[in-house]
């Protein structure tokens, strides 16, 4: 079958080493929807070389995604990018992401769930430069009709949402071209530019990268509930719900307690319907 699940967790680490720069950076804070209004000196944090910080979720795409691919071609890993979704994702920071660095990145198969008609694959990233560790990163790749091998189902648990009403809301636009810049930084699955191959998964038209809208939403609670400081970050994890179409509207929900924020994510052209679920950013 195509997933050896054995094979895929018993493989060696696979290390490569990454570097970017302060236009790797900006590349990815565009994607994002960063920059409007042009202007603005919040937003010029994003844009601007000489005022540049990183939002920590650029570690989903530092070295280009090299972290997804190598694991999706692992040994034991022989799947149809068409079957292929984005499940959940998680980033510990260890430090703040420099605007320039060079990198190892040791990536591994920490684990393949057997959810019956479908296979989670749960792909870690280690990043450290030669002051030490900078992030590690799991993303959990949910795998449409390769499940039912017998293996365990993983963990189920879900994050309850407060019951009382928002500390802070949010709307974001996502622009029509917006999977088309964003798939710039790495991501180059046709699902997201190609309306015929997203109808072979499933679309009726392309979709927008799950990790776009996570950074999306990151960007929106550093701003919103952070006073815009991204090294106040010391975690950030999101289970993806629902999928998001370029040109609609995201209605992001925070709910604040001391040292984190949770967030709900939903579709506002669709009747609310569900994003990012589970979502959580620690912090100092």
């Amino acid at each position: 079958m195509p997933i050896d699940a054995a094979k895929a967790v018993a493989a060696e680490p696979r290390s490569a080493e990454i570097a970017w720069d302060h236009k790797d950076v900006q590349l990815y804070h565009l994607g994002l929807g960063a920059g409007t209004p042009a202007t603005d000196p919040d937003e010029l944090r994003y844009t601007l070389e000489s005022r540049l910080h990183v939002l920590p979720s650029f570690a989903t795409v530092a070295g280009a995604g090299t972290a997804m691919a190598g694991g999706l071609s692992a040994p034991g890993i022989d799947v149809d990018l068409a079957r292929v979704l984005h499940g959940g994702q998680s980033i510990e920071l260890h430090r703040p992401i420099p605007v320039k660095g060079r990198a190892v990145q040791t990536s591994t198969v920490q684990a393949v769930y057997d959810k019956g008609k479908a296979a989670v694959v749960v792909l870690r990233s280690r990043a450290a430069d030669d002051d030490g560790p900078l992030w590690t990163s799991d993303a959990q790749i949910f795998v449409r009709g390769e499940g039912g091998f017998g293996g365990e189902r993983g963990p189920s648990a879900r994050t309850e949402q407060p019951t009382r009403a928002p500390d802070a809301e949010a709307l974001r636009q996502v622009r029509e071209d917006q999977a088309l810049l964003y798939r710039l930084s790495g991501d180059w699955n046709p699902l997201h530019a190609d309306p015929e191959f997203a109808k072979l998964a499933g679309f009726d038209r392309p979709i927008l990268h799950g990790l776009c809208s996570y950074g999306m939403t990151l960007k929106a609670v550093v701003d919103t509930a952070l006073g815009g400081d991204v090294t106040r970050v010391l975690s950030y994890s999101t289970r993806f719900a629902g999928v998001v179409f370029p040109g609609e509207t995201l209605h992001l929900r925070m709910w604040k307690s001391p040292g984190r924020v949770q967030v709900s994510v939903t579709a506002v052209e669709r009747d609310d319907a569900p994003v990012l679920a589970d979502t959580t950013v620690v912090h100092t």
